[in-house]
Parts: structure tokens; sequence; C-alpha cells
């Protein structure tokens, strides 16, 4: 009797899963008639088009996600005009499909052009949607969700020189993915993260209506996008942002010194430096790797009052006349961007993407310095036994944490950090095993070594490096992701605002349509 239930219930769930799977089919030939109803042809790319790879791969920066066992979409959607994402939106719900939304193609973990496991997904792409409407006269500027960060710095600053945008220093980063995580960078100790300065944005919701203004219509919701991932609540088309002024001359150094050169003792003594209350126009961010500190240095002044400056708060460098570059501002993010002193502006407008390169990355946030003896531990059983991994250190501080409190925005790591760690390790090979697991494995030895020096309870981890590693949704039995699922990874990313954040999300949208591996989970309110 008892084999006779276990095979009456192992065939339920076989035609279950057949059924589905059936209607998965026809949903997708419905979806795919529907944006052919509503989207001009030439924008929507299935799997049989002849360009549906390239431009799949068009912003990939990691070719671990661009393989031959890819889970990939059914097709992809080049929106050019906000209409196109309402029509996709509408067409998805309508038909059972999901969209994965994608802008500048950095994210970490793939999952904007990707699914884990295999799943039934559309990609809408908005690297069409890349206007940047900038207003001197109100220090504002509105910006589609397609530009990147190189984009947005060219507009902004052949508008009115001294106008800036406080990004982050890698010019192809799309916008949307850099605010929609918090955005770091090398200017946040003068004027906060990234997505301090978004005042405004325009969505298309779950229902595929346009907020034209989402601060005139829902508070909340403008809060949790600044910071908490905006592919969880909608699509953001457009950005409202506070711009800043700079003076029109920028300093920028870059100093190297080896471990025989005192690097441990100076990544220490650097460390001491970070939360002091002066020097909010001055940002170095660390590099380390094998043997070698790189000190990354923007100053938003003139040199001679960088030296001073240096001289009295940090002389253990040796900063000389000789090591500076002056310069204007867009000159300096072509610079630090595109690594090359003499790199034109101009080629902040370049999009690129990476499929030579194989990257992994893990982050941690340090609130206690390590020191000189832990820093040497650091560089003499990790950094010098691979040269191809390296940490970067973001220090914090300043206007980050200045009579901010962590629950401004949904990125929490504010009061009493020090900087954040991104760890990176390359290889080239992805049929060599061993390369792949060489890597790897010294990137898990470093990250397993650092618990002792970083925050806990939890390790603190940023939202913008995703990292499938520290959890994954799962989704139950009534097809929504799980909140005690989320909170696993959502809590190292937010920490005491993820609540709030899967509050949000239950109430625009509840039914979990915008979903992926490691989107925020709707906390449904029970009466």
């Amino acid at each position: 009797m008892a084999t006779s239930k276990n095979m009456a219930r192992a065939l339920a769930i076989f035609f279950l899963c057949d059924n589905v799977f059936l209607l998965s089919i026809a949903g997708s030939d419905d979806f795919l008639q529907c944006l052919s109803a509503t989207i001009p042809s030439e924008l929507v790319y299935q799997q049989s088009s002849s360009s549906f790879v390239s431009v799949l791969q068009s912003s990939v920066q990691n070719p671990r996600y661009a393989t031959n066992t890819t889970v990939r979409p059914l097709c992809i959607v080049t929106a050019s005009g906000v209409p196109h994402v309402q029509a996709a939106v509408r067409c998805g719900r309508a038909h059972g499909v999901r969209l994965r939304v994608r802008s500048g193609g950095h994210d970490y973990a793939g999952l904007s052009y990707r699914s884990v496991s295999p799943e039934v997904f559309a990609v809408l792409d908005l690297s069409r949607l890349r206007a940047v409407d900038v207003r001197p006269a109100e220090a504002a500027a509105w910006v589609d969700a397609g530009a990147t960060l190189g984009e947005l710095y060219y507009a902004v600053s052949t508008a009115d020189r001294r106008l800036v945008f406080p990004g982050g220093a890698c010019p192809t980063v799309g916008v949307s993915g850099y605010l929609s995580g918090g955005g770091i960078g090398l200017m946040m100790r003068k004027y906060g993260i990234g997505a301090d300065s978004v005042m405004d944005a325009r969505v298309v919701n779950a229902d595929g209506d346009l907020i034209g203004s989402v601060a005139s219509t829902d508070q909340e919701l403008l809060w949790a996008i600044r910071g908490g991932g905006g592919e969880s609540f909608g699509v953001v088309v457009a950005w409202r942002l506070r711009l800043s002024m700079v003076e029109e001359t920028v300093t920028v150094v870059n100093i190297e010194r080896t471990l025989d050169e005192g690097a441990a003792a100076l990544v220490a003594k650097w460390e001491t430096l970070i939360l002091q209350p002066y020097l909010p126009d001055l940002t170095i961010r660390v590099v380390v790797q094998d043997r070698h500190a790189f000190f990354q240095t923007l100053f938003l002044g003139q040199c001679s009052r960088l030296l001073r400056a240096m001289r009295a708060f940090f002389p253990e460098l040796g900063m000389a006349p000789a090591d500076c570059r002056e310069m204007t501002w867009l000159r300096a993010m072509a610079f630090i961007g595109l690594g090359a002193a003499d790199a034109p502006a101009e080629g902040l407008l370049n999009r690129t993407n990476n499929l030579g390169t194989y990257v992994k990355n893990k982050s941690d946030y340090v609130r206690r310095a390590i020191g000189r003896a832990g820093w040497e531990g650091i560089f003499q059983q990790h950094l010098s036994r691979y040269g191809a991994g390296l940490m970067i250190l973001e220090p914090h501080g300043g206007a980050v944490s200045a009579s901010v409190p962590d629950f401004a925005t949904p990125y929490p790591h504010r009061q009493g950090v020090l900087y954040n760690v991104q760890y990176v390790v390359f290889w080239w090979d992805e049929a060599d095993g061993a390369a792949a697991a060489a890597a790897t494995g010294w990137l898990g030895g470093l990250y397993g070594h650092m618990e002792q020096f970083v925050s806990s309870n939890p390790r603190e981890a940023f939202a913008n490096y995703r990292d499938l590693e520290i959890g994954e949704n799962v989704v139950g039995g009534d097809g929504v992701t799980t909140y005690e699922s989320g909170r696993v990874w959502g809590e190292k990313y937010f920490m005491g605002n993820f609540r709030r954040l899967a509050s949000v999300k239950g109430r625009v949208d509840p039914g979990d349509y915008f979903r992926n591996e490691q989107s925020i989970p709707p906390l449904l309110q029970r009466f």
C-alpha cells in the first residue's frame, strides 16, 4: 500500500512538472507574440537571431557567465523608450515570463542576464536609454538608467567644468546598477555615497505603469531603490541626481611601496587617518597585491595644499611635488578610470566588455584597524603567494557617516566603518581547471584568514559586489521568495534595513514578479 502511494505521488509530481513545462512553453510563445505586437521586431533578439549572442555578451564583464552552460534568456528586449519597458513588463506579467533588467552589465554575479537554475526568462536591456539632461542652474541632472558613469561624467563636466557627480572609478559601470546598490567611490568622503545624491526617479512598476516622480508619490519606494537593489521593486528608467561643485583643479597621485619599503606599516598608518575629522577633500584608496601597496590619491584641490596636508598627517608616505598630477576633474576621472595620464576625456564614453579575463570577487567591511602585524601576516601568508589576486580598500568616514544614520538609505555601512574591502582574483583559461581551482582556493583562504579582522554578526558585505556564496533565495510553495531565505544574505548587505526593504517589496510587488537569486523577498502584511 505504501509503495502504491509513493508511486501515485511520484506520478502526480511528474505530471505536475510536465504540465508546468508545457505551460512555460505556451507562455513563452504567447509572450513573444505579445512583444511582437507592441515592440518593433528589430529591438527584440530571440535565441534564433544571428545577433543574439553578441547582444547578450555586449556588456558582459566576466566570461564565467558567458559559457555554453550558462542559462540564457528566451530573448533580449533592447528598449529604446519607456513605452517599450512598459510593454515588456505587461507582456511578461500576462504570460508568466519574468524579466531580468540590465543597464551597464557590471553585475558581479551576472544575474541581470542569466539564471543560476533553468528558468524561462527574458532580459530587458536598457543600454539604449542613455540620455543625460544636465541642468546647471539647478545643479541637477536627469539620467537615463542605461547611461554609464563615464557618459554621466562627460555630460556633466562639459555642461559646466566645475559640476561633478561623485561616483565610482570605473567608467563602464551602469549608472542604475551603481545607484541601486548604494554606490561607493573616490569622492564619497566629501559628498556621500552615490545614492545620497539621488533626489527622484521614474519607475515602471510591476503592473507596467510609469511612476513619473517617485519622490512625489512614494517616499518609501524612493528610499528602497536608493541602495536596496532597484531591480527588486520595478524598472528604474531614470534618476534625478544632485550635482556637486569642485575646484577647477584637482590632483591625482599614485605611489607604490613594496613590503621591503614598509608597505605593511604604511597601510596600518593609513587606517588611523580615515575617521579623523579633517580633510574630506582627500581620498586615498589602497590596492594591495603580491608584495606591493599602491596608494591612489584624489585630492579636490591643488598639489600645494595636498602636500601640506600629507606632511602634517601622513609624512611616512613621502609624497613629493613630482608625484602630483594636476588636472580638471573630468581628466582625473579619465586618468583613474582608463589608467593613463594622457587618456582623453572622450575615452570615458567607450563601452567595452571583458570576455578574456575570468574574475571572482568577495567583499568585507573593516571597523577596527588591522594594524601593522596583521598586515604583515596578510602580505606574507596570502598576497605574496599569488600574484593574480588583490585587495582594494575604499575608505569611508567623512560625509558617508557624519551625522548620517545607518537607516538614511538602505546602505547601512556608515557609522564606525573604516573601509570596504574588495577581494579580486583573476585567471585566464577556464578550460584549465587547475588554474581556476588555484585562484578560487587562494581567494577562499584569504577570505577565511580575514574573518578575524572584519565585521561580524553579521559579517557585512557590499550589495554592489554581489556574492552568491553568502546565500541565495528559496521560493516557497506559494511561488514567492521566502523572507527567511532572503535574510541569510540580505542582512549581510543591508543589516537592520533588510526588513524595511522587504516590507516595501511586499507592498509594491507582492507577487514577486521582479525576482532573481538575490532579490528582496516580499514581506506580506498579515491581518
